[in-house]
């Protein structure tokens, strides 16, 4: 008798220590996987769906308005003017994450591609050298950031609003009496901003590579979660997404090839937000982010050096704004007073928050800084095709800010009211 008891407690857990709590339950099948979905949905965990949707409504109803809009030619077009601020995005995600904001990104943009572009021009600096001394200034003005924020306690709203007119000023210091700096034809950094394109092939070899990146970290994901006696997805699962990511990529690969193909800029900016992702999510300085932004007060009393990851955080925000301003240059092949004013502020913020991203703080991904920057620009380019002035392109995007907002103050009171936070 005793022989039997011992043997049935020796057998495995039918039940996965995380079942307890539904939160960290990993859906093993994808009928768990549907209801999973359907729970986190009524409990107001909202994540991408709400701007994936609006991105169909509104490539819908601009292809209803004007079928060009769809267009191969369109779509790269629509990539390229998306990269540039779509790399300061990165960074606003980054300090949206802490609950923070940076107001300044536009004016260091602009700051960034002043200092490429005298250092490279009057200076005689190899562009390359150039490049890398714009992003160590971007990393001293985030690092001062967050000096004055973690030291003196000033808030980071007005530290980026007196550094949004600071380095208006320093911007028109650089570029001196002349006001406007042409960068050479020959430049390798316009033809990476305009000319450069993938072949036909390496586009195809891209889509089954991220197919191939994303099954073996995931299935890096499953071992963890098993060994720690956790659920976890099942491999079948994990190979259909998998199949789908391999065939969206290369059906989107195949589309852009009939003009273009996918540019060099937009690739670069891809793939520094699925590094950043990574980084996020699976590096201890990724989950004291979050940890922070989440509630900073339990996060220092487990041990979080909560100074550092705001200096850091600020650090990285101003690095991507400098980064962002740089590939403007080379888009626009030349450097101006007007470089990272007008709307640059309000399009990469923006792209952030309509891209999922609280801010309360604590929630959301870096991806947040792609779809949103595609819904923006999709708004842009489809009111350009239809001959819709500028003024009702303000109005568009502001409600649609707006609306992001609303729906984030609505999912979080309905997460307060289910439980999850």
């Amino acid at each position: 008798m005793s022989t039997n008891t011992v043997n049935s407690t020796a057998l495995p857990p039918t039940v996965f220590a995380d079942r307890s709590d539904e939160r960290l339950v990993e859906d093993s099948s994808p009928a768990e996987l549907l209801r999973g979905f359907i729970r986190r949905m009524r409990s107001g965990d909202l994540g991408m769906v709400p701007v994936l949707v609006g991105l169909v409504v509104i490539w819908a109803i601009f292809y209803f308005l004007n079928p060009r809009f769809l267009s191969s030619r369109n779509l790269v077009e629509l990539s390229l003017d998306s990269a540039t601020i779509g790399m300061i995005s990165v960074g606003i995600v980054l300090v949206l994450l802490l609950g923070e904001i940076d107001l300044s990104v536009g004016s260091v943009s602009g700051v960034g591609g002043a200092i490429l572009a005298v250092l490279f021009v009057y200076q005689g600096w190899p562009l390359l050298v150039a490049l890398l001394a714009a992003l160590v200034c971007g990393l001293l003005i985030g690092s001062i950031y967050g000096l004055l924020y973690t030291r003196f306690g000033v808030p980071s709203f007005v530290i980026s609003l007196a550094g949004l007119l600071a380095f208006l000023g320093v911007q028109l210091w650089v570029l001196g009496s002349n006001g406007t700096v042409n960068l050479p034809g020959d430049s390798w950094i316009i033809d990476f901003a305009n000319f450069w394109f993938l072949p036909d092939w390496a586009s195809y070899a891209l889509a089954v590579l991220a197919g191939l990146l994303y099954f073996g970290l995931r299935m890096l994901t499953i071992r963890k979660r098993r060994s720690s006696g956790l659920s976890a997805p099942s491999t079948l699962s994990i190979g259909i997404r998998a199949l789908l990511l391999t065939a969206a990529i290369g059906g989107l690969a195949y589309y852009l090839n009939i003009d273009r193909g996918i540019g060099y800029m937009p690739l670069l900016w891809v793939a520094i937000i699925v590094i950043m992702d990574q980084v996020l999510r699976r590096t201890t300085w990724g989950r004291h982010v979050y940890a922070v932004g989440g509630n900073e007060e339990a996060a220092r009393r487990a041990g979080i050096a909560v100074n550092r990851v705001y200096l850091s955080v600020f650090a990285l925000c101003s690095m991507f704004a400098v980064f962002g301003g740089v590939l403007a240059a080379g888009r626009l092949q030349s450097v101006a007073q007007s470089s990272g004013g007008t709307d640059t502020n309000l399009m990469a913020i923006a792209a952030a928050v309509i891209g999922g991203v609280s801010l309360f703080g604590g929630r959301g991904s870096v991806y947040a800084a792609l779809l949103g920057m595609l819904v923006l620009q999709s708004i842009t380019s489809g009111l350009n095709l239809i001959g819709v002035a500028a003024e009702v392109r303000y109005i568009v995007t502001g409600a649609v800010l707006v609306l992001a907002v609303t729906i984030d103050s609505l999912s979080r009171r309905a997460r307060r009211s289910s439980g999850r936070f």
